[in-house]
């Protein structure tokens, strides 16, 4: 039976990389446009505000024809954090926007920052929507960076880091205050090999997205204060310093593997 760690990272991976991934392969002619608004979208609402040609939110079926002229290197996912802005073309609202939210794709001259939305009914019933807010990029801004790690050498960082952090919580006990969380790191060892992606990316993509998707799900748990108060102050801060070049080399996983080049 799997553990309440390991069910949280079996939920949906980032937003935008599932955004970058279907886009790209659509533009790649690897998937049909009928498929792609709905693979992204999952079991969510998704809306598009401010997109080219438009007065009020649209769904995003009718927003994903805006970008149906670009080629699937125009698309990339960046993940900033503050402190590593990396991908973002420049400052402005997009940039901030994107920090914000950890999360954003830039396509071409429109970047896409995505908001989730809380609402509750009458009856008390929550529920949740995702907003895409379109941001134009300056002509002259520089576009996310090409040259960011590849496949490989982003595997080999993830797998390196993996190694380092899990030694680590294991010299602080984290399983005194998150016990699921070995399982959930183990886990991570033995990958099913099991992926997300569209046809056109290949096994190495495959392979590594469906890792730091899983991974970055365990990051966000570990992250949390633990229930019942179980960390002080001085354990919270060796547990951040613990995971910070896993989370970084998660990021940059991710970012390879939606940003790799596209086989037909």
């Amino acid at each position: 039976m799997s553990s309440p760690a390991t069910g949280a990272a079996t939920l949906a991976p980032r937003r935008s990389s599932r955004f970058v991934a279907w886009v790209r392969a659509w533009r790649a002619g690897l998937v049909p446009f009928d498929e792609v608004a709905d693979e992204i979208a999952g079991d969510e609402e998704h809306l598009v505000a401010d997109a080219p040609g438009t007065w009020t939110d649209v769904s995003l079926r009718d927003a994903l024809p805006s970008l149906a002229k670009l080629s699937p290197d125009e698309i990339r996912l960046v993940l900033p954090a503050p402190g590593d802005p990396r991908g973002l073309p420049g400052p402005g609202d997009f940039a901030g926007a994107a920090l914000l939210a950890g999360e954003a794709v830039v396509a071409s001259g429109l970047g896409f920052v995505p908001e989730v939305r809380t609402h509750t009914s009458g009856s008390g019933m929550t529920w949740e929507t995702v907003l895409w807010r379109v941001h134009p990029l300056p002509a002259d801004a520089p576009r996310a960076s090409l040259t960011a790690p590849g496949a490989a050498e982003a595997e080999a960082e993830l797998a390196a880091a993996l190694a380092e952090t899990t030694a680590a919580l294991t010299r602080l006990d984290v399983a005194q205050w998150r016990p699921e969380l070995a399982g959930a790191l183990a886990a991570l060892r033995r990958p099913d090999g099991g992926t997300d992606l569209p046809p056109g990316f290949d096994p190495r993509s495959r392979r590594l997205f469906a890792r730091a998707a899983v991974l970055d799900r365990v990051l966000a748990l570990a992250g949390e204060s633990a229930p019942g108060g179980a960390v002080n102050t001085f354990e919270a801060q060796q547990r951040d310093a613990a995971l910070r070049p896993l989370t970084t080399a998660c990021r940059q996983a991710l970012v390879a593997a939606c940003n790799a080049p596209l086989r037909p």
